[in-house]
């Protein structure tokens, strides 16, 4: 049986259409690249990890940069690139998704892509700050053995594509688990009209969180459960944000930090080990790396915050991350992991079932 998102099982999340494919990418300019790793090796050991790349645009993100922000929702995380990101509000490199331990191998070879696209840095323009975010997938994958290298981080972004984005197991879900079922790679998207503009809110997650007994369903109702389960680590969640809409820096602090309900709905409550970690941009401006040096204010416009504009982006991205996060266990196909973990695809009639 093929997997299906949530909209295909008849559960439509929160009151705003959808971008046409429902996706990140829905806001213009954004794309998304995977590389899936998934092998045996011939000692017994399983590989089921990988890497997802975000491209806020097509030209070169260290030139062209665009106004973002972070937010921490739990911190047992191993995320880089964040300190710079709220100290100067900017993104300047694809966004890179990845296992917790290849972290540094994922940044090495962002590096060398950018490198290779800006010969400046390093050199004439300084360093170049590159973020990447991870979740634990050491129960399906052997993460002790470092298989993600540089050269996949560099796969990744060139393989980046707008459109329909492949959900579930690939990229950085591959090995990834939720809520005692298979995890993964979810998006979605919200549009509403602003007067005469039409603003787009888009997520993407990697959902890696929470035990069976968690799960709350889309329309209310918990999981009844015959029994607890196996005991799982806390786990961790990364949701990266997208918008068209004018928002300054601080504003999509605002916004990133309204991820934490689109989760909490899904029956996360931020458990003390899980790395619950929110990236948020905004496509509307550009922040030129090289400005005339006798130009001392930037001519940007934003969104004003005493009206309801703000808190309607507020409501479409908890709606968004919400049924990203539904996606992503949809999509996912149960895999065989390391020492014989056997991590199974959600049954559907758990989401549409008779509710507790």
């Amino acid at each position: 049986m093929n997997r299906v998102r949530l909209r295909d099982l008849g559960i439509a999340i929160g009151r705003f259409e959808t971008g046409e494919c429902n996706s990140i990418t829905d806001i213009r300019g954004v794309k998304v690249g995977h590389v899936t790793l998934s092998e045996r090796k011939e000692d017994g050991r399983m590989v089921q990890t990988g890497v997802t790349a975000i491209l806020p645009h097509s030209g070169s993100m260290f030139e062209e940069k665009v106004l973002g922000s972070s937010y921490i929702i739990n911190g047992f995380g191993k995320t880089a690139g964040t300190i710079q990101l709220q100290e100067l509000g900017v993104i300047e490199s694809p966004i890179l998704l990845t296992n917790t331990l290849s972290v540094p191998a994922v940044m090495e070879g962002t590096i060398q892509y950018l490198l290779e696209q800006n010969p400046q840095i390093g050199d004439t323009a300084g360093t170049v700050n590159v973020i990447v975010g991870e979740c634990n997938d050491g129960y399906l994958n052997d993460i002790r053995g470092l298989h993600v290298r540089p050269e996949h981080a560099y796969q990744a972004i060139s393989a980046a594509k707008s459109g329909a984005v492949e959900e579930g197991s690939v990229g950085a879900g591959t090995g990834m688990s939720c809520f005692g079922y298979k995890g993964g790679i979810g998006t979605s998207s919200r549009v509403a009209c602003f007067g005469e503009q039409r603003y787009t809110v888009g997520s993407l997650v990697v959902s890696n969180f929470g035990e069976k007994k968690n799960l709350r369903r889309p329309n209310g109702g918990w999981l009844e459960l015959a029994e607890e389960g196996e005991k799982m680590p806390d786990g961790s969640i990364m949701i990266i944000i997208a918008t068209d809409a004018p928002l300054n820096e601080r504003q999509l602090g605002r916004l990133a930090k309204r991820a934490s309900f689109g989760l909490s709905r899904t029956g996360s409550y931020a458990a003390h080990g899980s790395g619950d970690i929110v990236i948020a941009f905004s496509t509307a401006h550009r922040v030129y790396h090289d400005i005339p040096a006798d130009q001392e204010n930037m001519p940007y416009t934003f969104m004003r915050e005493d009206g309801p504009s703000i808190s309607q982006l507020f409501e479409m991205t908890a709606d968004a991350v919400e049924e990203a996060i539904w996606n992503s266990i949809c999509k996912a196909v149960a895999a065989e992991g390391n020492k014989g973990r056997i991590r199974e695809a959600i049954p559907y009639d758990i989401l549409i079932g008779s509710f507790s």
